[in-house]
């Protein structure tokens, strides 16, 4: 059943955070502990600079596959470049996304100890700053990433700079999406129902339809933000760290309708910890009425490598 609203959680202003930590924090905690999903407007992320690099994926995409695919580096599983068309499976389905995309990592020095996990961004040297572009988009969405995070402990009742040194070279991704238009008849959907892996997703491109979310009664809700404003969610290391308070959403991407015979393209930003970070429950998640989900803790880099595994990008 479908409930066409634009948007069933809040939209808040990253100018609240900067005038009143707590209130902004507690409002963001709110809209996660509801839906697992909020949304931010006054963010920072530069306008020219997204419309620039959202011009040289399509720019990209629109490419022959036999082209694309040269930036297909099938060892590198996905971490980096070019991914093709019905590759990524959502876990547990059997039918492959109707997808393509990009992935940009954390640029490190060559004798970064965190190479071993990090491989180099891959450029496209036939579009004109290509790499320069993307990855000065990374940076402006790890940064953003870090305030959100530094709202999240904040309303854990942790130090504010608790997930500073846990993902000061966390293994972040930006992944650029293409779902192309859907073939009638065509088996899947442009992105099936999952949890996503990390602590948290910054998106762009929500004001297009076609995401949606699963609510606690188990309906699923449409939702459409304005093109200024980034959809933040919980990933499952948060979920896991927090003993189930803060809970990763079940989340799709469907066309319907007409909405099938056009392109959609979004930007989702995933916010990884350090590879090495030991994922272990708060201790103040954890009491009588709520005893440990997870007992045995897993380091990022391992919970990382089973999931990999279970979207068969490994």
């Amino acid at each position: 059943m479908y409930f066409k609203l634009d948007t069933p959680f809040s939209i808040l202003s990253l100018k609240d955070f900067r005038e009143d930590q707590r209130a902004f924090s507690n409002k963001l905690g709110e809209n996660f502990r509801e839906w697992g999903f909020c949304g931010l407007k006054d963010h920072g992320i530069d306008t020219d600079l997204l419309n620039d690099t959202q011009e040289l994926f399509k720019e990209f995409f629109d490419l022959p596959d036999d082209f694309k695919k040269k930036f297909f580096k099938p060892s590198l599983h996905g971490a980096r470049g070019y991914t093709p068309f019905k590759t990524e499976t959502a876990k547990d389905s059997l039918i492959a996304d109707l997808k393509e995309f990009w992935h940009v990592g954390r640029e490190l020095s060559q004798d970064d100890p965190y190479r071993k996990w990090m491989p180099e961004n891959i450029d496209i040297v036939e579009i004109d700053q290509f790499k320069e572009k993307t990855n000065s988009l990374f940076f402006q969405f790890d940064q953003l990433g870090n305030i959100l995070l530094e709202a999240i402990a904040i309303y854990l009742d942790l130090s504010p700079d608790y997930f500073h040194e846990i993902t000061n070279k966390g293994n972040s991704v930006m992944r650029v999406i293409h779902y192309p238009p859907i073939k009638y008849h065509e088996e899947g959907e442009r992105a099936e129902a999952h949890e996503d892996i990390n602590l948290i997703t910054l998106l762009i491109g929500g004001q297009q339809a076609g995401l949606e979310i699963l609510s606690k009664d188990k309906k699923w809700f449409r939702a459409s933000v304005s093109n200024n404003v980034i959809i933040c969610n919980i990933g499952d290391m948060l979920q896991r760290l927090t003993n189930n308070f803060l809970k990763s959403t079940t989340h799709r991407v469907r066309a319907i309708g007409t909405e099938m015979a056009s392109s959609r393209y979004s930007i989702p930003f995933f916010v990884h910890p350090n590879p090495d970070w030991f994922i272990k429950t708060l201790s103040n998640k954890i009491d009588e009425n709520n005893p440990n989900l997870y007992p045995e803790g897993i380091y990022a880099e391992d919970f990382l490598q089973e999931r990999l595994k279970e979207i068969k990008l490994m």
